[in-house]
């Protein structure tokens, strides 16, 4: 698997402005990192403005589950696997994470997961930024339309998913 290339980090006083700088004025952000091997160390991201199905969540289209989730994950992976990502960090975190825009060739991956029918938009939390609300507002409407991953069939919204919410083919 393709390993993320940070290009152009844009820090926009992540994780609330607070830590946006160390002590020696570099770029910084706090977030919960694992180790890959020795020298390499990878943190996760929230999308900005954006919901994917969860990884184990199921909905239901032909009247069968199906693993919506897994492709979601499946599809950020094709997506990312298409070069190197540029991630762009916004104020705040989610889920004890920091949340970013990710884009690979200019394309937005958010914009992308959307227009799969894999996520949905969250504009409340793209405060000022009204395109992109705009962009994933069209990119929705379009996946509706067009009936594309879970919006062919029945399917929970993933924070209430993850509430513990279920379809009735997941029982």
């Amino acid at each position: 698997m393709r390993r993320l290339a940070l290009i152009g980090l844009l820090l926009i006083g992540a994780c609330g402005g607070a830590d946006a700088r160390d002590a020696a004025g570099e770029p910084s952000f706090a977030a919960r990192a694992r180790a890959l091997d020795g020298d390499t160390v990878a943190t996760d991201f929230r999308l900005l403005g954006v919901d994917a199905f969860e990884r184990r969540q199921l909905c239901e289209r032909d009247g069968a589950c199906w693993a919506c989730g897994k492709a979601a994950q499946d599809s950020a992976a094709h997506f990312l696997g298409r070069g190197d990502a540029s991630i762009r960090l916004s104020r705040g975190a989610s889920y004890g994470r920091p949340v970013a825009t990710v884009s690979v060739g200019g394309a937005d991956l958010g914009e992308w997961m959307i227009r799969q029918g894999l996520a949905i938009p969250q504009p409340q939390f793209l405060g000022k930024d009204r395109v992109r609300a705009q962009l994933y507002d069209r990119a929705f409407a379009e996946a509706k339309r067009s009936r594309a991953g879970a919006l062919a069939g029945k399917w929970i919204e993933p924070a209430q998913w993850r509430r513990g919410r279920r379809l009735a083919c997941e029982n």
